[in-house]
């Protein structure tokens, strides 16, 4: 199965929403950029908005005094960068590969009892969202912070599923990879961040909020500008290679990354290593999604990156205002699809 057609089953098609969607009296040719970019002002919550393709900005907006090279917290679009992170440790042969058990790496972490399904968790598992342990998202994320220790608790979370079962978003699955990153690395997850993407022209970190053990936030609480955050997606769109073709990711992980491996029950959308997976704008899209609205698309068969940052007090899920990103996303995706 290809994977155009495994999105077609896991993932939702992209729906008309109204902010952006053409009626049956309004012609059928997509509209410009800069048009879609002036009607997307009136997104009171939408900070910024960038799209680069073949490595090329072709239009960027901020609004209401947004600059595109402030820093703005990317919130859960950031676990895209730690299963980045996680592929170079397993290029570097600090970690095994995805079917690696995290039991071993996290030993001094685990319950006094544990579930003996916690021997069966993979990175894999913790990477895609099916480790199987309840979520420390959601209802449950202010306990989890307000834990002592996150790794701890995070591990000693009951069992909702069986690991490699259902999707069970949960931050704290990200959060174990950034603690065992840290201890195969040797140093803490930004500072290998920095030493593995720094080659990357543009690429950075400005500020991520770390745990009581002083572990950075796996998925969670990262600060990056847009244009940073544009620069990490064109990695990704380029197979993991620099402009000046240098392999930073290696192009094989991407690929996995991006295949479909179980469905968000939140909005059905496919689910692959830390990206999310539909179409929009009948294209194949893999994109970060971040509370609030943190966006990144990438649309590999246009050659196309889009970014879009937001307001961080807001839900965007429950709102419709991830819908209308989408949206907007789509009529961007449709428009370069015509030039």
């Amino acid at each position: 199965m290809d994977r155009r057609t495994a999105l077609a089953l896991l993932a939702t098609a992209a729906t008309p929403w109204p902010a952006f969607a053409q009626t049956p009296t309004e012609p059928a040719t997509p509209r410009p950029l800069p048009d879609l970019l002036d009607e997307a002002e009136r997104l009171t919550s939408l900070k910024t908005v960038l799209v680069m393709r073949g490595g090329e900005t072709i239009a960027e907006r901020g609004y209401r005094g947004n600059s595109l090279t402030a820093p703005t917290n990317i919130k859960s679009a950031s676990k895209s960068i730690v299963s980045a992170m996680v592929g170079i440790a397993i290029d570097r042969k600090l970690l095994q590969g995805p079917d690696q058990k995290i039991a071993p790496l996290l030993r001094a972490d685990l319950p006094a009892k544990p579930d003996p399904r916690i021997e069966d968790i993979t990175i894999g598992n913790l990477l895609s969202m099916q480790a199987g342990l309840g979520r420390t998202s959601g209802p449950n994320y202010g306990r989890w912070v307000s834990s002592r220790n996150w790794v701890r608790t995070a591990l000693a979370m009951p069992f909702d599923d069986e690991p490699g079962g259902s999707m069970l978003y949960s931050t704290g699955s990200t959060h174990l990879l950034s603690a065992i990153l840290t201890r195969v690395g040797g140093k803490s997850t930004l500072a290998l961040a920095r030493d593995w993407l720094g080659p990357l022209d543009g690429f950075r970190i400005a500020a991520w909020d770390r745990d009581p053990q002083g572990i950075y936030v796996g998925g969670n609480q990262m600060a990056m500008s847009a244009r940073s955050l544009g620069t990490f997606g064109e990695l990704y769109r380029n197979s993991g290679k620099t402009p000046e073709g240098r392999q930073i990711v290696p192009a094989a992980w991407v690929e996995q990354s991006w295949q479909p491996r179980t469905t968000s029950r939140f909005n059905g959308d496919g689910y692959g290593y830390g990206w999310f997976l539909r179409e929009l704008g009948e294209r194949p899209v893999s994109y970060a999604w971040g509370y609030g609205g943190q966006m990144l698309y990438i649309v590999p068969s246009l050659e196309l990156t889009i970014v879009m940052t937001s307001a961080e007090d807001n839900p965007s899920a429950r709102t419709g205002y991830r819908d209308d990103l989408h949206a907007l996303a789509s009529g961007i995706i449709e428009a370069t699809a015509a030039t």
